[in-house]
């Protein structure tokens, strides 16, 4: 930005800087149970985000094998042993609201847990992150990497980091289009130049973003792009945990020889920055709890282990509310941050999400694998047969939820005198009921024409549809009968 023209007389005046500048956060390697924790979780999502394609599940040699699977081509979704058919999409929408909800409730419990532990953007940075550290070293050899001019030796550390980057971007890619296709057929193809092209612009739009938002955008799209941390902030109050400086304790800062010449005077905090290091957003947060701050704990066990090297107590940085902060600095001893999970907010969170897992349980558990629907003609309403009966035709579509053929029966109730034939049941074959083979895993659709006798008056009556085998199961469809008694 330009400086403005200088006035006459006066100096030259700063430009104004609108934005502050992009600083590198160079983090320091830290061991520590919350980095532990941090291990923990990173290996198990990842883990379950690459192999879960890979792994398989029999439903028999009319289903797919794959253990997850959302088929959009046959409009299926396979998790293990459940299947979603499309007119089930309230499962779906019930997993989405109690991930709704869970967000809600881990935030009102430990803050910014999810932000801190198991968001995507934190997941793949805190891989990067290490292979920062595999490829440059840790903290310090890295700044001076990043100062040193470009030469043989910066080129080659940026390139092999960079092609490591790109090799995880772009399996990241590669992980998502299998869940949507059986995974080893679409890697054959997709290596075979054979996928459908969707495939291929999915993994490069996937492979761009990874690379991008995890190799060099890393605690930005935290900070600015991110919405989640906003609304947190209005799910957040002075009960919920969060990691917090106790300035009471650690102010005033200064080093260990001047404490140890003023004790009185100097607190706990020996100003080693090493909570700063450690911080994958570059936060201070001795500075008090802020956006930048993604509750990850790495603070915690830098500057326990400060304390522990210089003879002190352990929290001077820790998990707790803003309300038992404020009890401990009036003298109050330090509570468990399992006490302080235990609230009624949280309780009524936990309630509901746990009601709804429980009715997504019921439903799936007592819902039935048949189903029929029936879609009368409306023109013409009926027809007049030579021997005098009166003959409505439908559109009756079977559905099958089970992956293998079933039998099922057909049948007329509360139509006195009624029979029925298909396309593809001859009409001398009419009767009451008949029975079709519904393919496994299909909505069979059958073309029905039911026949009264002539002196039938319009009506109301019913189809019913039952599966000929151990689970008997059966569904029932009212619809009407038109004769010319209605005119």
């Amino acid at each position: 930005m330009n400086s403005p023209a200088p006035v006459q007389g006066r100096p030259p005046q700063p430009a104004k800087q609108l934005y502050e500048q992009s600083k590198t956060v160079h983090n320091k390697r830290v061991d520590g149970p919350f980095r532990r924790f941090k291990w923990a979780i990173m290996v198990i999502t990842l883990g379950i985000y690459y192999i879960t394609p890979w792994v398989r599940w029999d439903r028999g040699p009319y289903a797919p094998d794959q253990a997850v699977l959302i088929d959009l081509a046959h409009r299926r979704f396979y998790m293990f042993g459940i299947e979603i058919w499309p007119h089930e999409f309230y499962f779906v929408a019930g997993l989405l609201i109690m991930a709704g909800i869970g967000l809600f409730l881990v935030t009102s419990a430990v803050g910014r847990a999810w932000c801190g532990y198991s968001c995507p953007q934190t997941v793949w940075t805190d891989l990067f992150q290490h292979i920062d550290r595999f490829i440059d070293g840790d903290r310090n050899a890295r700044m001076r990497l990043d100062k040193a001019p470009w030469g043989p030796n910066k080129i080659a550390r940026r390139l092999l980091k960079w092609t490591i980057y790109l090799v995880i971007a772009f399996w990241t890619g590669g992980a998502w289009i299998m869940y949507f296709a059986d995974a080893p057929t679409l890697v054959r193809e997709f290596w075979a130049g054979e996928a459908d092209p969707v495939a291929y612009i999915t993994v490069a739009v996937l492979t761009l973003t990874t690379f991008v938002l995890g190799g060099f955008m890393r605690e930005q799209v935290c900070i600015y792009m991110c919405p989640w941390p906003r609304i947190q902030t209005a799910l957040m109050d002075e009960k919920s945990l969060l990691v917090t400086y106790k300035d009471w304790r650690g102010e005033k800062r200064g080093s260990l020889k001047k404490a140890e010449k003023n004790p009185d005077l100097y607190g706990d905090c020996i100003d080693c920055n090493q909570c700063v290091a450690v911080c994958p957003t570059g936060w201070d947060i001795r500075k008090g709890p802020d956006i930048s701050c993604i509750t990850c704990g790495l603070c915690i066990d830098a500057c326990d282990k400060v304390m522990k090297e210089v003879g002190r107590p352990r929290g001077l940085i820790d998990y707790a509310t803003l309300e038992d902060c404020d009890a401990e600095k009036g003298g109050a001893p330090a509570r468990s941050p399992m006490k302080a999970i235990m609230r009624p907010r949280t309780l009524v969170y936990f309630g509901i999400w746990a009601s709804i897992g429980l009715a997504l349980l019921f439903a799936l558990g007592t819902r039935s694998h048949t189903d029929l629907s029936v879609s009368p003609d409306r023109n013409p309403p009926y027809m007049l047969l030579s021997d005098g009966s009166i003959r409505n035709a439908y559109t009756l579509r079977l559905r099958n939820m089970e992956s293998r053929p079933r039998e099922m029966l057909i049948a007329i109730e509360d139509l006195p005198g009624a029979v029925m034939w298909s396309d593809t049941i001859a009409a001398e074959n009419a009767a009451p009921s008949q029975t079709v083979t519904v393919p496994a895993d299909q909505t069979l659709t059958v073309r029905a024409y039911v026949s009264a006798p002539a002196d039938t008056l319009p009506g109301d009556f019913a189809f019913t549809l039952t599966s000929l085998d151990e689970k008997g199961e059966s569904d029932r469809t009212e619809t009407g009968f038109n004769a010319p008694g209605g005119e």
